[in-house]
């Protein structure tokens, strides 16, 4: 039958992979399912001898799977399997040519950045007990308010001079990515823990030493390092019960995705955010749309 001519070249490629390659089961397995899916497509098609198959049918397939919704990094790897393939029979002599040769591997996008709950959120910035005026407490209440509050790198965050927060105007000074300036207000609850941090807790933690330029310092009088404000806000986040893995980057996720939902203009959160391309920032608005299609499937009738 025709139809075997297919499916005798694929067993043919997956005995190559597991005696000439050596590769491991599960690998030749990988090979086999998404080759077997390719060759199910072309058989839809008509196509039951790999001599007919052209750059045209490899298209028509990727956007086959596009239309069924299958992940783009699905796609890459059937892609990458599909290269594999068409490279052994072009050396077998069954086609002249790769027809994925002029065919780029479809791109693989960063996942949509992990954020908070609102109510995840309440959790994390809390009003501390009385009795918690330890300076340490109150330096981490203060940064995570105000990473919260502006959305800043964490970077930008523990490297925050002193003279560039402004309590009184309501706004920190950053210099961002290629040195380029920008203001970025902040709330009234993130001026208030900061500024009991400034009267009981930054006293404390300098002693005698003072002569820190920094906003966040440590108990020896350092700067805060990125590694240590990532492992405390992890603990927190532990402490409060919040079982997902948090980091100062979902802090400012958080604050992006958060911002959109409550109807920010778009080219104002890439201002605060000190993306250099709005694109980057676009990112926030496919969160907000996954939420709502979801919504959509949970509530709709006929969802």
């Amino acid at each position: 039958m025709k139809t075997s001519l297919l499916t005798d070249s694929l067993d043919h490629f997956l005995r190559y992979l597991t005696v000439q390659r050596r590769l491991s089961r599960n690998t030749v397995d990988s090979y086999g399912s998404d080759l077997r899916f390719f060759i199910d497509f072309l058989q839809q098609q008509g196509i039951a001898d790999p001599a007919m198959i052209t750059a045209a049918e490899v298209r028509a397939f990727l956007k086959d799977c596009h239309a069924r919704e299958l992940q783009t990094r699905s796609n890459a790897r059937r892609m990458s399997a599909l290269r594999s393939f068409f490279n052994f029979l072009v050396f077998q002599g069954k086609l002249p040519l790769s027809p994925a040769a002029e065919i780029d591997l479809p791109k693989i996008g960063s996942a949509l950045p992990g954020t908070l709950s609102l109510a995840e959120v309440d959790l994390l910035l809390a009003p501390l007990a009385e009795d918690e005026t330890h300076p340490l407490r109150l330096r981490n209440a203060a940064m995570l308010h105000l990473l919260y509050a502006t959305g800043i790198r964490v970077s930008e965050l523990v490297n925050l001079p002193m003279q560039d927060c402004s309590l009184s105007s309501g706004h920190v000074r950053i210099l961002g990515k290629g040195s380029k300036e920008r203001m970025v207000p902040f709330n009234a609850e993130a001026g208030a823990r900061i500024a009991v941090y400034l009267e009981r807790g930054r006293p404390v933690l300098l002693g005698r030493r003072g002569g820190n330029r920094f906003l966040f310092v440590t108990s020896q009088g350092g700067a805060m390092t990125r590694t240590r404000f990532w492992q405390i806000i992890a603990a927190m986040a532990r402490s409060c019960g919040i079982s997902k893995t948090v980091s100062p980057k979902t802090m400012r996720h958080s604050f992006a995705s958060h911002m959109l939902a409550g109807g920010a203009d778009l080219r104002a959160l890439q201002m605060m955010l000190g993306h250099a391309d709005i694109a980057t920032t676009q990112i926030y608005t496919h969160i907000d749309t996954s939420r709502l299609k979801d919504g959509h499937r949970k509530f709709h009738p006929r969802g």
